[in-house]
């Protein structure tokens, strides 16, 4: 049971309704944590902080009385993103067209057919909109480049939005997804519009344009993640 599930069996376990307990972060969890905490006076942050967690821990009516330890919180906890965007990899934009489009409609919108348009930005925006309902996106998401005004600018680092130039530097096109570990050239780059379905690509670091992390609901660890695995080299990416 990863920390999340655990975290929402036990609001279910105090009355509170996150939804199916998936292991999965977003709006419902977040609505059902902020509830909780509510009730039971603590700051209504949304955050599974360590007074929260105490408290889910408790015993429904006995806040006194500890229950099962909670187990302990991994890279993905910190990242509900990343874990999201891993949950659909392999999912092809035309072998399994239907339920590719139901995910890129789950934040509220989508820019179109992924079978028909370059959905990249779609699938970025899809996953932080659904896991942190609260943050900023960019205007215009489904435009790669636009991702450059997101959250705020990191090093690239494990769960950072990677935005890339494709045709020139210094034109319009481009191409964005998250990081998910690099070697001596490249970053891998887990995304959607990658060889025409959501996988891990790897792109070039002489291409990068800039690295983003949300300002909400940190602040985040900065890992970098080094692997020699041989991940496909794209160079322009569909």
């Amino acid at each position: 049971m990863t920390f999340i599930e655990w975290a929402q069996r036990r609001l279910i376990a105090h009355g509170f309704d996150p939804g199916t307990p998936d292991g999965l972060w977003g709006r419902n969890t977040r609505n059902a944590v902020v509830a909780f905490q509510a009730a039971r006076a603590l700051p209504a942050t949304g955050k599974l902080a360590e007074a929260t967690v105490a408290m889910l821990r408790a015993a429904p009516g006995n806040v006194g009385e500890p229950a099962e330890e909670a187990p302990g919180q991994d890279l993905l906890d910190r990242f509900p993103w990343m874990e999201l965007a891993l949950r659909k990899r392999g999912l092809h934009e035309q072998a399994d067209n239907a339920e590719l489009r139901k995910f890129l409609k789950s934040d509220g919108k989508t820019l179109g057919d992924p079978a028909q348009l370059p959905w990249c930005g779609d699938f970025v925006e899809t996953c932080i909109a659904v896991t942190l309902p609260m943050s900023g996106l960019p205007a215009n998401p489904y435009l790669a480049r636009n991702w450059l005004k997101f959250g705020q600018d990191v090093d690239p680092c494990f769960g950072a939005v990677l935005v890339f130039w494709r045709g020139s530097r210094s034109g319009t096109s481009g191409h964005v997804g998250f990081y998910y570990s690099e070697d001596a050239d490249s970053y891998h780059v887990l995304g959607g519009n990658q060889s025409n379905k959501v996988g891990i690509s790897s792109i070039r670091k002489d291409r990068l344009l800039g690295a983003r992390l949300p300002r909400e609901e940190g602040p985040y660890p900065r890992k970098t993640v080094l692997s020699a695995k041989d991940f496909k080299l794209t160079v322009n990416e569909a």
